[in-house]
């Protein structure tokens, strides 16, 4: 049995938000990387949010920048993604289920955690 360290986030939406991570895959529908959290805000409801990092997105930081971005600042991505979610989406559950990184956002997120 696996055993995940639940995390907290408060939200701008004025919501506490309890997450973990799930794990990462390629994704099914589009051509991307799917990041997976479990979030709940009652800790009895959980359900699933995906982030897809578009390869598009990567392939476009990582000409710009000329490097390969790591596993590390990947997840990051998704994480920062993620807590934007929680900040902008009134309704996660109903309305946030899937979040993506365009290039546009992956520029952003990384540069708010100074990745260059």
């Amino acid at each position: 049995m696996t055993i995940r360290r639940m995390k907290s986030y408060t939200g701008e939406t004025g919501f506490v938000y309890q997450y973990y991570f799930v794990g990462q895959r390629r994704a099914l529908a589009q051509a991307a990387t799917e990041f997976v959290f479990d979030v709940t805000t009652d800790r009895k409801t959980t359900y699933s949010v995906s982030v897809f990092l578009l390869d598009r997105a990567l392939e476009e930081w990582e000409q710009q920048h000329e490097r390969k971005l790591v596993d590390a600042e990947r997840y990051a991505s998704a994480k920062m993604r993620l807590f934007r979610g929680f900040d902008e989406v009134e309704h996660m559950m109903t309305e946030g289920r899937q979040l993506l990184i365009s290039p546009t956002d992956l520029e952003e997120l990384l540069a708010t955690l100074g990745v260059d």
